[in-house]
């Protein structure tokens, strides 16, 4: 059946073909489905690295990255294969500190996997885009404990109104930086 609003859902709900890249980035979020998907991929052969990104979060008892990371391990992704980033309080932030933690470790790359949940995955790959202007992303989304879906997130106002706080931060968070990528 066709929506009036089913432009919303294209644009907010996708996923890229898939191709190795040289890390998975995770933004961090207390969804154990976020690393059991980039451990899934890892196994798989995607990339050497996953980079979960998250500091300190009433989701979670520690950091969003040491939760992560532990799932991570107890998934079989080996210790030395997790990078950290246990900072981050937001989107921007999870960018921009993994950012910084590759830099620091001399990695720039060129190709990454953004493991996200599927309502945010709009905006974390722009997210990741402003920092990451060299990289080149392939995006896999999950869905995550609410549940929430491009085929059912019309169909309640629970998650009507969390895809559109969604929608709302991509055009609030990136007019600013639409020049920046334009020059």
């Amino acid at each position: 059946m066709s929506y009036p609003f089913d432009c919303i859902t294209e644009f907010m709900f996708f996923e890229t073909k898939l191709e190795p890249a040289e890390m998975i980035l995770i933004p961090g979020a207390g969804q154990p489905r976020l690393m059991e998907r980039a451990a899934e991929l890892y196994h798989q052969g995607f990339a050497s690295y996953l980079l979960p990104s998250g500091g300190p979060s009433r989701n979670v008892e520690t950091t969003e990255w040491a939760f992560l990371r532990e799932i991570g391990l107890a998934l079989g992704v080996p210790d030395h294969a997790i990078l950290r980033e246990d900072r981050a309080a937001n989107t921007f932030e999870n960018a921009r500190f993994s950012k910084q933690a590759l830099q620091q470790k001399g990695l720039v790359p060129k190709k990454a996997i953004l493991v996200c949940k599927s309502y945010h995955a709009r905006r974390a790959l722009l997210t990741y885009q402003v920092d990451f202007k060299e990289t080149m992303f392939d995006v896999s989304p999950i869905t995550d404990k609410t549940g929430i879906t491009k085929e059912n997130w019309f169909l309640d106002d629970k998650r009507i109104a969390i895809v559109m706080k969604e929608l709302t931060k991509v055009g609030q968070y990136f007019a600013p930086h639409i020049p920046n990528w334009v020059e």
